[in-house]
């Protein structure tokens, strides 16, 4: 009797066990619980752990599993991580590329082995499944303009460029161009690679206050981190208020430091937007639901007078 007890017993324990498991490894849908590989540029950049934190909390919802990993924008790191995701046999890739060439055969290699792949934020040479980010060109535009308007079309400006060869670098400095050429009174004095970095930023816009000093009317720092390190350069330099700064991206810092009157302006790039709607799109492609291949998402100019609710 106590055998069959035991064993009863024993029984209804691995039942509940398998179901609990079960329960754990399945969507709010009923189905088997989707696998995301996400490979991202870098994680020390503020505005790519936004993009994480987007992914994460809409996983969280959709009852999606993250495997994510930092690529540190090195594109060889990334398509062995890419590679590594195949091994896993993930079901869907989300794939944050580091350059638009050297990251383009991660595209590759997921397409081959058959696992759809989702690039976002930035682009590839390579075709992706979909794609879910933003036209880096506006985002340049708007700053662009920002500055000629600032400057009634006379003046000369600096540019800060990302790390070469990223779709944002190459895209934000094409958008800036355009409205260069619309404007011949303003000159691009300067134009070098900061490689996203606050420090290098700071560094940079250092050596161009010796080169140019006064003769700097306008700086556009193709993202945030870099606006901030331009910025703590034009202060101790003792030229912020003779300088107009403005980046892209609208990072915490850049938002109280155009709240406070620092930074000139900033803009708009919604990280909540593209990482949740790329866990969305994951999620569809995994279950076999339709899905947008493309989906862009608007920037927004930012000043002192709507930096307190940025769209």
């Amino acid at each position: 009797m106590k055998t069959i007890t035991y064993k009863l017993i024993s029984g209804i324990l691995a039942i509940t066990v398998l179901c609990g498991c079960n329960r754990q490894n399945r969507t709010a849908g009923g189905g088997k619980q989707v696998v995301v590989g996400v490979s991202l540029l870098n994680l020390s950049s503020e505005f790519i752990v936004m993009l994480n934190e987007a992914m994460e909390a809409k996983a969280g919802e959709l009852g999606v599993k993250l495997v994510v990993n930092d690529a540190q924008r090195s594109a060889e790191r990334q398509i062995q991580q890419v590679e590594g995701f195949i091994a896993q046999q993930v079901d869907v890739i989300i794939l944050n590329p580091c350059e638009v060439d050297a990251s383009s055969p991660a595209v590759d290699k997921a397409l081959a082995a058959g696992i759809p792949i989702i690039n976002l934020n930035s682009a590839t040479q390579s075709t992706p499944t979909a794609f879910v980010g933003s036209h880096d060109e506006e985002s340049a535009r708007i700053a662009m303009e920002y500055i000629a308007k600032r400057l009634n079309g006379q003046g000369n400006v600096v540019m800060m460029q990302g790390f070469m060869g990223q779709a944002a670098q190459l895209k934000r400095d094409q958008g800036a161009r355009e409205i260069l050429a619309k404007n011949p009174g303003i000159n691009l004095l300067a134009c070098q690679s900061a490689e996203w970095d606050r420090a290098k930023a700071m560094s940079l816009m250092e050596n161009w206050i010796q080169s140019h000093g006064t003769k700097i009317n306008a700086v556009f720092a193709q993202n945030d981190e870099m606006g901030m390190g331009a910025l703590l350069a034009l202060e101790r330099g003792k030229l912020k208020d003779k300088v107009i700064l403005i980046s892209i991206d609208a990072i915490a810092d850049a938002l109280q430091a155009v709240k406070s009157g620092r930074l000139d302006a900033t803009v708009f790039q919604d990280a909540k937007g593209q990482g949740a709607t790329a866990v969305e799109v994951a999620a569809k492609i995994a279950r076999k639901e339709p899905y947008e291949r493309e989906t862009f998402i608007p920037f927004q100019l930012v000043t002192k007078e709507n930096a307190g609710n940025p769209r």
